[in-house]
């Protein structure tokens, strides 16, 4: 059963870890550790869902290896590339106008909107978090996203008469 599962999914893991390392070699040695761990524990897993554990298991092992090689990679280009960074103090008075726009939500919709757009969740993973249907998880996301546009259009007011 292991070996149908692990040849079915393998394409798909493989995909998956190569969005996580960006490399096709890394992204192998990924499925290949998760899958040699899952087949450990194969046995106890049965009732569960192997693949979320298997993607699990990648993302936890990626980490890992992340955190084992530091974080940043070096590489040497022959020609350096000059690229203009932008300055990210510009955006300061977005994130504060934006903490202060979500401030005025109920906190069960500020926690859907953040939830739905800053950890970019489906409405069905929200509503397992949350405990509760996704109709529920779809009109608190209206009602917040009505009520920031309410809100925000004055704030980008204020931002644009701000010299």
């Amino acid at each position: 059963m292991f070996t149908e599962f692990a040849t079915a999914r393998t394409p798909a893991l493989i995909r998956v870890a190569y969005l996580l390392t960006g490399d096709q070699h890394a992204a192998e040695d990924l499925v290949q550790s998760a899958l040699a761990k899952t087949y450990a524990r194969w046995g106890s897993l049965r009732h569960r869902d192997p693949e979320g554990y298997v993607r699990t298991v990648m993302y936890r092992e990626q980490v890992s290896w992340w955190r084992r090689l530091g974080r940043i990679r070096e590489s040497v280009a022959s020609t350096p590339a000059d690229v203009a960074v932008p300055d990210p103090s510009t955006h300061t008075d977005l994130r504060v106008t934006m903490r202060a726009a979500l401030r005025l939500l109920s906190p069960a919709q500020r926690t859907v909107v953040v939830l739905r757009y800053y950890e970019d969740l489906t409405e069905t993973q929200v509503a397992d978090i949350l405990g509760c249907s996704v109709g529920t998880v779809r009109s608190r996301t209206s009602r917040a996203v009505s009520r920031l546009r309410e809100v925000l259009p004055a704030a980008e007011l204020v931002l644009e008469t701000t010299p």
